[in-house]
């Protein structure tokens, strides 16, 4: 790749900076031709190949019919970084309308950002078009959550995974192209046999390994999976996910793994992300959050989850967290999560607490020397479901 150039203002490094995102080396290019060629550059394992900086959402609300005016804007996403590495899962979680599809629909463009940038491979995506953004999609492959209305009725297996190879034919030849379908159906677990049956021929886990299948057919470094299982039975859950850790495995794929279900993303990430009212509030290791969390957020969602050991269960705190979740039309000043935190104090109506390793962890091996977006970041006893 080429060599680094400058951090953009808003990303120049700073004392309390976030440690989890790292330095963006960017590509310098000059015309389409080379976009498209800085973008098969090959990336390490361990490197970062997604780098997300000061990510913006803002859904404008208006008033008037012939004469809108805009009165306001949903925040729906409101300054999110972080950095998604080569072959690694990176869980996103929170409670709904925190932002997490928004931020899925920003990364694959399916949404114009309001401000901030996304760095794939050096370049920033936001400013790409043309060939150059094509190139950028054909890496980074969506998977729904609803494997019902992601597949059209009217269209065969094959047409349905053989689709993104009209789109790319230089991928497949057009010669080819049933055969590939027939081993990505393979692939996936299901009849090379079933490519000329429709969507309601199947079952719910089945029609999501066909999207899976969709997915998988461009070749993808990158697979964004919003809620890809949260529609389907527990039995079936199980076998998607060890579908997609298999596939990971063989594929060499990264994977920004949306879910609400706290079990599910602990079993499948590397690294988990806590998003509250657009914002990430904690980031880190599997083992950093669900073992060691320092927000009182986080630790409120993992207090809500099931254990099935009673004599645990009989010991453990439940933190109920009161009032509603604030509009993002209208949030709160300072920590967003102020309104409903046992912890709050005037400092928090009046300072945004910055998503930085609290300081008295810092230059410590304590794995709570994670990020977390809290003036008054601290441990405290959480019992997990096993």
């Amino acid at each position: 790749m080429a060599e680094p150039s400058k951090l953009a203002k808003d990303d120049e490094p700073k004392d309390d900076a976030t440690p989890n995102v790292s330095e963006v080396e960017t590509v310098d290019v000059t015309t389409e031709e080379e976009a498209v060629a800085a973008l098969d550059a090959t990336v390490e394992r361990g490197e970062p190949i997604l780098q997300v900086r000061n990510l913006v959402k803002h859904f404008p609300l208006t008033q008037g019919i012939l004469f809108k005016k805009q009165i306001g804007a949903v925040k729906a996403v409101d300054g999110v970084s972080f950095d998604l590495y080569q072959g690694e899962t990176l869980g996103i979680v929170g409670e709904s309308g925190c932002g997490k599809s928004t931020v899925a629909k920003l990364l694959m463009n399916l949404e114009q950002a309001t401000a901030g940038e996304i760095f794939y491979k050096g370049q920033d995506i936001t400013r790409l078009s043309g060939r150059a953004l094509k190139a950028v999609r054909r890496n980074i492959q969506m998977v729904f959550q609803d494997p019902y209305t992601s597949l059209n009725p009217r269209m065969t297996v094959g047409d349905i995974i053989g689709e993104p190879f009209d789109i790319h034919p230089e991928v497949a030849p057009k010669g080819d192209r049933r055969r590939k379908v027939q081993e990505l159906l393979d692939v996936v677990g299901l009849n090379p046999e079933y490519i000329n049956r429709y969507p309601h021929q199947f079952s719910g886990g089945q029609r999501q390994r066909i999207g899976i299948a969709r997915g998988l057919a461009l070749n993808p470094e990158i697979i964004i999976c919003d809620e890809p299982v949260s529609a389907l039975d527990v039995s079936v859950q199980a076998q998607v996910i060890n579908l997609m850790e298999r596939l990971q495995d063989e594929f060499n794929l990264s994977y920004l793994f949306i879910a609400h279900d706290l079990s599910i993303v602990r079993h499948i990430s590397d690294r988990v992300g806590v998003m509250y009212l657009g914002k990430i509030a904690e980031i880190g290791t599997d083992e950093q959050i669900y073992e060691h969390p320092t927000h009182p957020y986080t630790q409120a969602l993992l207090s809500a989850v099931p254990v099935p050991d009673p004599d645990a269960r009989e010991g453990r705190e439940r933190i109920i967290l009161t009032g509603d979740v604030p509009s993002p039309a209208n949030p709160p000043s300072g920590c967003r999560f102020r309104t409903r935190c046992w912890k709050a104090q005037d400092k928090c109506a009046e300072e945004v607490p910055l998503l930085a390793i609290p300081e008295r962890f810092k230059g410590t091996d304590s794995p709570a020397a994670h990020e977390s977006a809290c003036h008054f970041a601290e441990e405290k006893d959480v019992v997990h479901a096993a």
